[in-house]
């Protein structure tokens, strides 16, 4: 890896980790009573309609499903190598940080896109190896998955999420 590559993955890191640190207490708010905290917040629409999305958020989700999208029959084929699949994860990373650092949101929608993310990252840092026990294929599902729900409770006019049969 370059040292630019080890660059750009350190900062998309960072940023998910950033992002995933400021989203805390608002998953937690999110999460019901006082005495439901240990609960995890779960995705919810907006008084059964879906959250709004600005500009960068939706510019950012498309480049991921754009992302990941041509991937999949590879992927189940078992033709995507390890490098392969760290490349995607590194690119979906970087998309990630990009919707952080740009996407302003309501604090409420802010909270249920930040468990989108949370899913988003794990998928990536599974694509990229770092969850031994698991499988890159795995980490490309948690993906897909991510987007499916993004497309279930966000608003963004002409989103496809990818169906399951791919």
């Amino acid at each position: 890896m370059s040292r630019i590559d080890s660059t750009k993955t350190a900062i998309a890191a960072l940023a998910a980790a950033f992002a995933m640190a400021l989203a805390a207490p608002a998953l937690a708010q999110v999460g019901g009573h006082a005495h439901d905290q240990a609960t995890p917040a779960k995705l919810a629409l907006d008084h059964g309609r879906k959250w709004p999305t600005d500009a960068p958020l939706r510019e950012g989700m498309t480049r991921i499903r754009a992302l990941v999208a041509p991937q999949l029959a590879a992927a189940h084929a078992g033709r995507l190598t390890p490098g392969q699949y760290r490349d995607v994860a590194g690119k979906v990373e970087g998309e990630v940080a990009g919707i952080v650092a740009n996407c302003k949101l309501a604090p409420e929608a802010d909270a249920m896109l930040h468990l989108v993310i949370a899913d988003l990252v794990h998928g990536a840092d599974v694509m990229a190896g770092k969850e031994p026990n698991a499988k890159p294929l795995q980490g490309l599902g948690a993906i897909v998955a991510a987007l499916g729900d993004y497309g279930r409770y966000f608003d963004h006019p002409g989103f496809e999420p990818i169906s399951a049969g791919h």
